[in-house]
């Protein structure tokens, strides 16, 4: 079908003339409308009319074809039209008629005359290759804009062809060929676990996928399309951060009605992102108009695929297998693997793979709560596994429902159990921050900072996401965390002590360190002493009773790491053993100490 339009104009009316252009019935086609961008804002009807001269206008060219009484349904012998004889003059007279032909192509689908429909599009092809633009910017667009609207259409005609069911645009052509056949012997080698797994986790939620695409009038077999995507993972994470069975990323999912906050990601719910996956195939075909070519795009993306048929070099794509070359190496591999899903599943002895039986979808009712509850503590009051409730509601983020009316998803027959119980479920609040800012002072390095702190320098590096040990910068904001397994009471600087009951601020305190090192809060500390904010001055006076500071005897002894020491023989020189100093210091034994770095050797 790459003829060049010159050479397949003549060819098309020669054999008009020859042959009475005698042609197969072709099934009759119920194709979406076209976008408007290609669809005509008036209809020009010609009633019973049986020949139509040659300089039949496009928009007059449909109407021909039914002329001698056929009202709806092909023909049996459509009659293809000629060119005009008077070919418009003009760029804008060309560019104009190009689009008529573009129109009658589209009423010529719609009936199910998809040979006419093509010639009309040739026709359009050929007259737009004669507008010579001159550099003029509007005729430009309009060229490139009526060329990228033919050749979307042609690949949507040409998909239409191969349609399994009754003539149904909607199937999914399943062909076979080299690409195909090397995703099956994947699946049938290297990937058969994960073929067979994922297909048994698919029993879970086909049925609800089914019955939405069936809703949206989509075909079932997209219902597969997570298998591929996420393996029916509903916490599949990708590298690229595409999360969910449907794989999408967190802008996607926003375009499509997920939302995403604290306490909950929608894109992990099945429900409601087979929805969005639903509506989002819904727009990609309405683009492409063909399957395969929508399942590229819903891999990579429609601009990607949009841009590669922008810059194709012959006259327009016949279909995907002409753009497969074209793709990234993982999207061109996306449509053969689908499609190598489709023919296992649907006959799996044929290339001798054991399904087995899928896992029954877990049937459940919802309760909508009022209140921020824990599922574990919700799990305790149901008698049921937390790990089934948490199942059951995948996008609460940490297992905790939002501070907001929340629609709860339990197993069948808990509903009412758990209204009963609910006044007796604990309110869940949230822990307090595990952290603290610390803002870099000239001189400081990161094993000083650790040490200030009481953590560690590894937690301080994955907590500011620090690449590079020794790279700080006077001024940097850093996050420190202050919560671990080994957190111990940190002093404030220089070793607290009081006056008559008061403590004179100095330069590096908080009232975080002071509260810790007194062993009281600083909600307490702000009562006491009236603080409306937890801002400190060096000299400020603090009053605080009924405290007992660290003694001597619990301050610790440090070591400062010289160049060619370890661990090892740092132990042995200070009468300990190597499990104790790497346990006191939060470090493994593959951790690295560098010169300058402070090691505390005893309390």
């Amino acid at each position: 079908m790459k003829f060049q339009w010159i050479s397949k104009a003549i060819l098309l009316s020669l054999l008009c003339l020859i042959f009475g252009c005698s042609a197969a019935r072709v099934p009759n086609v119920n194709h979406n409308e076209f976008p408007a961008n290609c669809t005509s804002e008036k209809e020009t009807r010609v009633q019973n009319s049986k020949e139509l001269p040659a300089c039949t206008p496009p928009s007059k060219l449909k109407d021909a074809g039914n002329a001698e009484g056929h009202t709806s349904g092909p023909l049996e012998n459509p009659r293809d039209y000629r060119p005009v004889k008077k070919e418009p003059d003009g760029k804008q007279d060309l560019l104009d008629t190009a689009l008529d032909y573009c129109e009658a192509s589209q009423e010529f689908w719609v009936e199910g005359y998809l040979n006419k429909a093509i010639d009309a599009l040739d026709q359009a092809y050929g007259l737009i290759l004669k507008v010579d633009p001159e550099n003029d910017p509007e005729f430009i667009q309009q060229k490139e804009d009526l060329r990228f609207m033919i050749s979307k259409r042609i690949l949507e005609i040409h998909s239409s062809r191969y349609t399994a069911v009754n003539g149904n645009h909607k199937a999914i052509p399943l062909i076979m060929n080299s690409h195909v056949k090397q995703e099956i012997r994947n699946f049938q080698g290297r990937e058969r676990k994960f073929f067979i797994e994922s297909y048994k986790r698919a029993g879970k939620y086909r049925d609800e996928i089914v019955k939405a695409l069936k809703e949206a009038g989509l075909p079932e077999d997209l219902s597969w399309l997570p298998l591929i995507e996420s393996g029916f993972k509903v916490k599949a994470l990708s590298r690229a951060r595409a999360l969910g069975l449907w794989q999408f990323i967190p802008s996607t999912g926003y375009k499509f009605g997920l939302n995403r906050d604290t306490w909950i990601d929608e894109r992990l719910d099945p429900a409601k992102s087979t929805a969005a996956a639903i509506s989002y195939l819904q727009e990609l075909h309405q683009i492409f108009g063909d399957w395969t070519t929508v399942l590229a795009a819903y891999n990579c993306g429609e601009g990607t695929v949009l841009q590669k048929i922008r810059r194709q070099k012959i006259n327009y794509l016949d279909n995907f297998w002409d753009l497969y070359e074209k793709l990234p190496r993982e999207t061109a591999r996306y449509v053969p693997r689908f499609l190598a899903t489709l023919y296992i599943i649907k006959d799996p002895e044929k290339y001798g793979i054991a399904l087995g039986e899928p896992d029954r979808p877990v049937p459940y009712e919802v309760v909508t709560v009022d209140k921020q509850v824990h599922l574990k503590a919700v799990a305790d009051k149901l008698d049921i596994p937390a790990k089934e409730l948490i199942e059951l509601n995948p996008e609460l983020r940490y297992s905790v429902t939002p501070d907001t009316a929340y629609a709860i998803k339990v197993p069948r027959g808990k509903g009412e159990i758990l209204l009963a119980r609910i006044a007796d479920i604990p309110e869940w609040s949230p822990p307090q921050k595990a952290y603290v800012y610390h803002k870099v002072r000239k001189g400081e390095t990161l094993s000083l900072i650790s040490l200030k702190y009481h953590t560690s320098v590894r937690n301080i590096i994955w907590a500011n996401n620090i690449h590079k040990k020794h790279f700080i910068k006077t001024g940097q904001i850093l996050k420190i965390p202050v919560v671990s397994r080994r957190t111990q009471k940190v002093p404030a600087k220089h070793a607290a002590s009081l006056h008559d009951g008061k403590y004179i601020v100095r330069k590096g305190d908080s009232l975080w360190l002071i509260a810790r090192n007194f062993n009281t809060t600083t909600k307490e500390l702000c009562r006491l002493n009236n603080l409306s904010s937890t801002r400190l001055h060096v000299g400020q006076q603090l009053k605080i009773t009924n405290v007992k500071p660290l003694t001597k005897s619990e301050k610790k002894t440090t070591y400062l790491v010289k160049p060619g020491d370890n661990p090892s023989e740092i132990a042995k020189k200070h009468h300990m053993s190597l499990s104790k100093l790497l346990s006191i210091n939060d470090l493994d034994i593959g951790s690295t100490i560098y010169p300058g770095q402070l090691l505390v050797i005893s309390n």
